[in-house]
């Protein structure tokens, strides 16, 4: 753990209590006099604690210093990502998450099954405890968009990940992409975009849609 989440970070004083005592207490085992970081996720701040006193129940901290300490991506990278299981986006999150994707924006396509539902609390929960693992000092923002058409009306300059001669390269300027779920997308919304915005993965592989956002997350951000 890089640092750790709290609301009220940066102010002189806190008081750890429950599960926030717990993981400090028994699961990082720290003890009175340990320094601690703290991050509130919306000052760009990184704020050192010093452990005055830890029992069994609390643990109370004296601010020591406050700096400015951002963590993110080299570049801003938005994902269209069309709809898939919950589950195989929850296994995925926290390595999209690490890499520094600024923004995920989860598109209802006419080949996502319309009976998944998307738990953006459990997905905020799984992005908080990543952050916090890899010192990244933004959360991810999570989107959804009910269709592919307005997507690309927020969107115009969008990419689409697809079969294509083109192939993906880190050298490209691109800040927003879409990723199709399984099955890719149809012939009318593959018509959405341009030719020479249609690029593909350099493999002759066949990707599941997970593998294939983190194919693209790494080629344009690692």
């Amino acid at each position: 753990m890089v640092y750790l989440f709290h609301k009220e970070a940066g102010k002189p004083q806190l008081t750890l209590l429950g599960d926030e005592h717990r993981y400090i207490f028994k699961v990082r085992r720290h003890k009175a006099n340990d320094t601690l970081y703290l991050r509130n996720l919306e000052d760009g701040l990184l704020h050192r604690y010093h452990i005055a006193a830890i029992d069994k129940q609390s643990v109370f901290l004296v601010l020591q210093e406050s700096q400015i300490h951002e963590v993110q991506a080299k570049s801003p990278l938005h994902i269209g990502w069309c709809v898939i299981d919950p589950k195989n986006i929850e296994k995925v999150l926290p390595s999209l998450n690490e890499m520094g994707v600024e923004r995920i924006t989860f598109i209802y396509c006419k080949r996502s099954q319309k009976s998944f539902t998307l738990d953006f609390k459990r997905l905020e929960k799984i992005l908080l405890n990543s952050s916090q693992q890899s010192g990244r000092s933004t959360m991810m923002r999570l989107e959804t968009a009910d269709t592919l058409q307005a997507f690309l009306s927020q969107n115009p300059h969008s990419y689409l990940l697809n079969f294509s001669k083109e192939k993906l390269s880190s050298t490209l300027s691109i800040d927003t992409i879409v990723v199709g779920c399984e099955g890719g997308l149809s012939e009318g919304e593959t018509a959405l975009f341009e030719a020479h915005k249609v690029i593909g993965l350099d493999t002759p592989l066949v990707l599941k849609s997970e593998s294939a956002v983190c194919a693209v997350a790494a080629k344009l951000l690692l």
